[in-house]
């Protein structure tokens, strides 16, 4: 695996602590079967950080501790995930089964702990908790969960029979069946706390606990971490979503134009 250099301060990313946050009532986990490397990278940064009850990656692939740095990630082999579908399915049916905390911090490869001094206790008072949506302006805005907060009540409510399961499974909690789920005393945070805790569209990752989004990694990252982890992608979806917003971050003009070849390519029946 590709050395990560986290922090330096090129980017946002602070330097390791000399002692970490601890959050024994939090399991760190991320659901994959693409980009292994680069969620393992971001696993690893949120770890960096955070003393966590426990982290857990669940994956198809029979990963090498060893060339992966796994040390302390937990693996739990799944069925492989062909789908953004199949991802949201497993997450609302099956995630709970393996949360033996009171809440779950899930992680994707494009989204991780940013700068710990920003974690505040309150976020725990919440059962969901994500970044905003700006496209949603009815008071159910909150959140993106790519970078989420979930308590593990809220996760077992999600699998009873009148929650109605769709793709994404963020909008599915936090949209069509929020209002069930505050019924039942769930509470979502509000947008200004959910913005403080992740950055995506909305809000300022220089300001935030952690963020997601291909798009913000450049800076979060700085350009060459980013493009150590863009160079072993095996799924660049979610950075063609944003690609000039990427181009402009990576900043050199060969890698720009690697870019342009790899989008092509991508493209092509």
């Amino acid at each position: 695996m590709r050395k990560s250099n986290f922090g330096s301060r090129d980017g946002l990313m602070p330097p390791k602590p000399a002692e970490r946050l601890r959050l024994q009532g939090v399991t760190l986990c991320a659901v994959s079967s693409s980009n292994l490397e680069a969620t393992v990278a971001a696993l690893r940064t949120s770890m960096s950080y955070i003393d966590f009850a426990e982290a857990i990656l669940f994956t198809h692939v029979n990963p090498m501790g060893a060339e992966l740095g796994l040390d302390g990630i937990r693996i739990e082999p799944i069925g492989r995930l062909a789908s953004s579908r199949a991802y949201s399915r497993f997450i609302l049916e099956c995630l709970a089964d393996y949360i033996s905390t009171d809440h779950c911090l899930i992680a994707q490869w494009d989204g991780h702990v940013i700068d710990p001094t920003f974690w505040r206790s309150e976020f725990l008072c919440y059962d969901y908790i994500g970044a905003s949506w700006p496209q949603f302006g009815d008071g159910r805005d909150v959140g993106n969960g790519g970078f989420s907060l979930r308590s593990k009540r809220l996760m077992e409510a999600c699998r009873e029979s009148d929650f109605e399961m769709h793709h994404p499974e963020d909008l599915a909690i936090c949209r069509t069946n929020r209002e069930l789920l505050e019924n039942r005393g769930m509470r979502f945070a509000p947008r200004n706390l959910a913005n403080a805790f992740s950055a995506e569209r909305d809000s300022d990752p220089s300001r935030s606990f952690g963020y997601h989004g291909a798009f913000l990694m450049p800076r979060v990252l700085g350009s060459n971490r980013f493009w150590a982890l863009y160079e072993g992608l095996d799924n660049r979806r979610s950075v063609w979503v944003d690609f000039w917003r990427i181009a402009l971050g990576v900043r050199r003009l060969d890698r720009i134009t690697r870019m342009f070849r790899d989008r092509r390519k991508d493209c092509l029946p």
